[in-house]
């Protein structure tokens, strides 16, 4: 039978989900993000509160002078003027001279504002400079610039419109204080990129307003995994009151209750506010508590029951849809006290999302005496007399916050939550008793009644240029290669592991392992 005549209709597309969004705003971000990255006290000079609210003044005001008639017409009248100066040498000349001239003051300006912080200069240029600017005022060649406010227009004058001038300051910082040298590199460009990105996307006052002009940029009915932060225990200073975590999570749930088919909001949990509510960080009087729990018996397993908490409301009440963690602001996913929120997760099928790679939010506090050492995974220590393999905990001896970040954030560190024998490592070494109970802990030799071999994670940037670039250095170890061959399985990091130990049993050429185990046993 033909079927020309016939109507034919497609199924309707399924919407976009994007599921990786952020709409939390410059307040809710700490003022010392340069930490770690500018040398003391030059942080202290780009609170990222600042340049918030510049560029807040900036697209609230001169952004919008570009569309107003007297502008178009200051603007035509500065262009006939440029190129009336082109045509003529004379012109030209001036323009250089009166750059020159700016720039020179420009940089004695910016040497007496540096000079009371960084004591630890080049002397011999400073000297240099002092006798510079002492024989030309001799000869009444410089100007005085009157007033804090005169001097910071001139400054900004010429680093904003005289190239020639910029990069002659530039020099000379570099040579007086080395300021250059420690400043540039791939991470400080990450930083100032990440400024710049806060500043310019992160303007707005509030969540829904961002929300609002991110539905815009996709198709209707689009929707959006809503990823928020809480950056309060990063040791980069604190937001704003107004913008604290709990302030946030609430905002965002009034987001979500205002696109229920369109926003899906996660949960950010922290660790270092599971703890009695004098003891969380801006915890207020009447706040509820952050989180609490019971459990019952559910066939061979226990069940979590929320009490009611703070995360009770988020998840069970404003139908949160996840939890969000971010392991590079100083704790690992393993948290004990993190884990009967992933019980309850795994419970519930609700996802885990976790940042892991490199990246300019880290912690920016000392490094503790604990995490030179993996608190479950361990390397090979020797034989003991009896010939008996020894292991002890596997070192982390990185000392910089950037470097030893990447120790929480790892992929392996999941293991310890979805192999039952880490688990039961972790659970065994625990004194919280209602943790064991909950987990149905006996010994170290028997397995946990209860586990998370069930708990859904999702790996945020994994695969990320670090990532990808030790993947292909590493492309002659046989045992990635079986990712490829065994899809549907892919690696077993115990077995691997096991197999190792059995290995050197057989080893009878003396030689030792240098490896890792992630075994319990």
């Amino acid at each position: 039978m033909s079927t020309s005549n016939k109507e034919t209709t497609k199924a309707p597309k399924a919407p976009i989900i994007n599921c990786h969004t952020h709409i939390f705003t410059g307040d809710h971000v700490p003022p010392w993000l340069a930490k770690t990255f500018a040398p003391w006290p030059i942080y202290f000079l780009l609170p990222l509160s600042g340049i918030v609210q510049l560029f807040r003044w900036y697209y609230n005001g001169p952004y919008r002078w570009q569309f107003m008639p007297w502008y178009k017409k200051i603007a035509r009248i500065l262009n006939s003027w440029k190129a009336f100066s082109a045509r003529y040498f004379i012109t030209l000349a001036l323009k250089w001279i009166t750059g020159i001239f700016l720039t020179i003051h420009a940089v004695f300006i910016i040497n007496h504002w540096f000079s009371y912080f960084l004591k630890n200069g080049n002397a011999g240029w400073i000297k240099k400079m002092d006798s510079l600017e002492n024989w030309l005022r001799s000869k009444h060649l410089l100007l005085s610039i009157p007033g804090l406010t005169g001097q910071i227009l001139l400054v900004l004058a010429v680093l904003l419109f005289i190239p020639s001038g910029r990069n002659l300051i530039f020099f000379v910082l570099n040579k007086i204080w080395g300021l250059l040298s420690r400043l540039p590199g791939k991470q400080s460009k990450e930083l100032a990129i990440r400024y710049l990105s806060i500043g310019r996307h992160a303007f707005h006052k509030k969540q829904s307003k961002t929300f609002s002009m991110l539905k815009n940029q996709y198709p209707g009915q689009t929707g959006f995994v809503v990823l928020p932060m809480d950056m309060e225990y990063m040791k980069a200073g604190k937001p704003k009151k107004k913008a604290r975590y709990r302030q946030q999570m609430v905002e965002l749930a009034s987001v979500r209750r205002t696109n229920p088919t369109t926003c899906y909001p996660f949960v950010f949990a922290d660790p270092r506010r599971f703890v009695s509510p004098e003891k969380e960080i801006n915890y207020q009087p009447g706040d509820k508590i952050y989180f609490d729990y019971d459990f019952t018996p559910e066939g061979n397993q226990n069940k979590i029951v929320l009490r009611d908490c703070f995360i009770k409301d988020l998840v069970e009440k404003h139908h949160f849809s996840g939890f969000k963690i971010y392991p590079a602001l100083g704790y690992y996913a393993f948290d004990e006290k993190l884990l009967p929120l992933w019980k309850y997760a795994a419970d519930n099928g609700l996802p885990v999302l976790t940042h892991c790679i490199r990246g300019t939010i880290y912690y920016r506090g000392w490094k503790k005496p604990e995490w030179y050492e993996h608190p479950v995974f361990e390397e090979f220590a020797g034989r003991n007399a009896a010939g008996e393999m020894q292991f002890r905990p596997l070192i982390l001896p990185e000392r910089k916050n950037v470097n030893y970040s990447v120790n929480f954030t790892h992929p392996m560190n999941y293991l310890c939550l979805l192999e039952e024998p880490l688990l039961r490592k972790i659970i065994g070494r625990s004194t919280d008793q209602r943790l064991q109970s909950l987990f149905g802990y006996r010994d170290m030799d028997t397995p946990l009644s209860s586990d998370l071999r069930h708990l859904k994670i999702c790996i945020g940037h994994f695969g990320g240029d670090d990532e990808w670039k030790n993947f292909l250095e590493k492309d002659r170890d046989n045992y990635s290669s079986k990712l490829n061959e065994f899809p549907e399985s892919g690696l077993d990091f115990l077995m691997m592991q096991t197999t190792s130990h059995r290995a050197l049993k057989r080893n009878k050429s003396g030689k030792e392992p240098t490896g890792t185990r992630s075994s319990a046993a």
